[in-house]
């Protein structure tokens, strides 16, 4: 299956990982990565308890997460996001 058409069914389907009230932590960073190695497209849902607490928008946490797990955003919609692993 081409990559857009992955990208496309990940978007309208469930998210694969939740950000929730303890926020990037190395567990959540290290689950990321594990999924982008196993599916190279992921859903990432960052909860409203954490987008309280933080302060930050979704887009920003999508920015600094992508940069930490090498991963390209690709979409940004409401409390999720689509990461994309790079290629080496």
């Amino acid at each position: 299956m081409p990559k857009k058409e992955i990208i496309k069914e990940v978007i309208h389907g469930t998210a694969h990982v939740r950000i929730g009230k303890s926020g990037i932590s190395e567990g959540v960073i290290n689950e990321i990565k594990r999924q982008l190695d196993d599916k190279e497209v992921i859903k990432v849902k960052v909860l409203r308890s954490y987008l309280r607490v933080s302060g930050k928008k979704t887009k920003d946490i999508a920015k600094e997460v992508a940069e930490k797990v090498n991963a390209i955003v690709v979409d940004v919609r409401g409390h999720t996001f689509v990461l994309v692993k790079r290629r080496r």
